[in-house]
């Protein structure tokens, strides 16, 4: 055991705490269905944020990110793109305001919303249930390999053998691990519903702010009279079309063996292309996973829209610090941290390594329970969205509509068991944290953005070109990766998009249009700029002083000085654990102007937004704030 006393006390608290945090919001879950999925939509703004934050602040995650800063130094600033993390920018500006207008429970059942009633939109509903449950076991395998690599280190098995009445081979001790900690995390999201998981996440980010700052005052104490052994390209953001600055030869040659695998050499169409998947994501809007949750959780478009605001704010300067310093005293102390391995190198160990070596007793406690904190918090809120779907858009919209608020409350218990067990089915089969990633956002999503961006900007597309859309996008993501199991996800984006596209138009134009009443309640309610023309007029013959969106190039602006915000946002740490003193004065007087610019242009106009309408006061509402 490599854990002193304290440290394991530390530990069970959080545990035993998180157990009781289930126990007693139990009972306000089960009032009803939107207490159980959405917390009845009471809870604030800025603690909903924290707790989406805090689900992004998870292990396998940052175990990603400190090696990628090991690796790339600063040039890891680009590389989360393929999430792409700029999306909470394009979401803050207006994706947040648009979703929470339609007032829905899920995001399948946002598609009745915008398609209406049909044969086309119950196949668009079972699509984007099989996308989000699929995309939510990838994330719960994610997180369940994480995690295993992660405690293994600290708990070895060899340590335990004496207390279980079983031997396990070494390649699943940390499988043996996931499957113990997930078993907490279902616990307590599958009792107290999305309330718990937020309060959960609330105090998880304390923790893990506290480590944070810790971490990176340690780091900078030991970098102190030193240097770092680096290529020069390592300290800069900057990079031209291969990473020629960026060898490693003479101080770790397994380092450019792994950019080498990685896929990254050519940098500059590696960025070039998450930047053109990155962009269609983003207008895509947000994926049905926990994400989509919190946004119809808040109690207004405007408070989504602050919701999606604090995320890189609170998240991105506190993880960064961690990142850095962690990856900081790994460089300095990279002999000690024994990651050679049967492979060669593996990179995903050198957070908790760093963490094993460096960090002292106590603190080495806090900080790991705010990692399986982390993992936990990220593992409830991706089974709260399964949850929501196989109950809100299975089995109350097909089996049972009827169901009662205990009925309903079982079935949450009962699909909560369900897509956890899948998603540990699907983590003990999985290769590595990498691989997981690279299939979700570069594979499955592949299938998923054609069609999403469509449904908020042409108003021609129907529920049918989201069926096959979907339907041609999906497929060829789970079988490219087997036909082309040595190409990186990302480069056959392009491909994937333009069958998924095809697929959307077709099934379009070849179907009658979406009932123009719907089209007409969505555009007025969700009130979307894009090719909305002929709805535009239909709308203004019958209001002539309706007033469309025009807010298209004040969108697009506030986007792209987001987007920079958020870049400085990430680098401010990671220049001030390095104590790169020049390099930190500018990008703070960069991000400084960006504040400037987006309290004038985003912030103050907020509340400019006409109150969200529904139903048969539609016209009525609209006749009264027009104008």
């Amino acid at each position: 055991m490599k854990l002193s006393v304290l440290d394991i006390y530390i530990i069970v608290c959080y545990l035993l705490a998180v157990i009781v945090l289930g126990l007693v919001l139990k009972k306000r879950a089960s009032k009803d269905k939107e207490a159980y999925l959405l917390g009845g939509k009471t809870l604030p703004w800025y603690m909903l944020g924290l707790s989406n934050a805090s689900d992004m602040f998870d292990i396998s995650g940052t175990m990603w990110m400190v090696s990628l800063a090991f690796v790339y130094g600063l040039k890891s600033l680009w590389i989360p793109w393929l999430w792409p993390v700029f999306n909470q920018v394009f979401m803050m500006m207006y994706l947040s305001v648009w979703l929470r207008r339609s007032n829905v429970t899920t995001g399948a059942e946002w598609i009745g919303t915008r398609f209406g009633k049909g044969k086309g939109v119950v196949a668009s509903h079972t699509i984007v249930v099989v996308f989000a449950l699929l995309s939510c076991l990838g994330f719960l395998a994610y997180g369940f390999v994480g995690l295993g690599k992660f405690v293994e280190i600290f708990i070895p098995f060899k340590s335990l053998a004496p207390y279980v009445p079983f031997s396990l081979p070494a390649a699943y001790v940390a499988h043996f691990y996931g499957i113990i900690f997930t078993a907490f995390a279902v616990f307590y999201a599958i009792l107290g519903g999305m309330t718990s998981i937020v309060i959960g996440d609330v105090l998880k980010y304390v923790i893990m702010t506290i480590s944070a700052l810790v971490i990176a005052v340690i780091a900078m104490d030991n970098l102190s009279g030193k240097t770092l052994s680096v290529p020069q390209g390592w300290y800069t953001p900057f990079f031209s079309w291969r990473l020629n600055d960026l060898n490693w030869t003479g101080m770790m040659e397994e380092v450019n063996a792994k950019i080498k695998s990685d896929g990254f050499s050519l940098f500059g169409v590696f960025f070039m292309m998450m930047l053109f998947k990155g962009i269609l994501a983003s207008l895509a809007g947000p994926a049905p996973n926990y994400d989509m949750q919190k946004i119809l959780s808040t109690k207004s478009p405007q408070e989504a829209a602050k919701m999606s605001g604090i995320v890189s704010i609170v998240l991105l300067p506190v993880r960064y610090a961690m990142i850095m310093g962690l990856t900081v005293l790994a460089l300095l102390n990279f002999n000690q941290l024994n990651l050679k391995g049967t492979h060669g190198i593996d990179f995903e160990k050198i957070l908790p390594s760093a963490i094993l070596h460096f960090v002292p007793s106590g603190l080495m406690g806090l900080l790991l329970a705010g990692l399986l904190a982390a993992f936990m918090g990220t593992f409830a809120g991706t089974l709260n969205a399964a949850q929501a779907y196989l109950v809100n858009d299975i089995y109350l919209k097909y089996l049972n509509p009827g169901a009662s608020n205990h009925r309903i409350s079982r079935m949450n218990y009962v699909s909560g068991l369900v897509v956890a067990l899948l998603g540990i089915l699907m983590g003990l089969f999985a290769k590595d944290v990498n691989s997981i990633l690279q299939w979700i956002v570069s594979a499955l999503y592949g299938g998923y953005i054609a069609a999403n961006v469509l449904k908020w900007h042409w108003w021609r597309f129907n529920a049918s070109g989201f069926f096959w859309g979907m339907v041609a996008g999906i497929i060829p993501a789970l079988i490219f990766p087997v036909v082309f199991p040595h190409t990186l996800s990302l480069y056959y984006f392009p491909l994937l998009f333009l069958i998924s596209l095809g697929g959307c138009v077709a099934g379009s134009l070849l179907t009658p249009p979406t009932d123009i009443n719907t089209l007409k309640t969505f555009y007025t309610t969700v009130r979307p700029w894009g090719i909305w023309k002929p709805v535009q007029v239909l709308v203004q013959q019958e209001n002539p002083d309706f007033h469309p969106n025009h807010n298209f190039r004040k969108d697009a602006l506030n986007i792209v000085v987001g987007i920079i915000a958020q870049c400085t946002l990430t680098l401010t740490p990671m220049y001030l654990v390095l104590k790169m003193k020049l390099e930190l004065s500018a990008t703070l007087v960069v991000l400084g102007i960006c504040i400037l610019i987006l309290k004038r242009t985003w912030w103050d106009h907020l509340n400019d937004e006409l109150p969200p309408v529904t139903g048969n006061r539609l016209t009525r509402t609209f006749d009264k704030y027009s104008g």
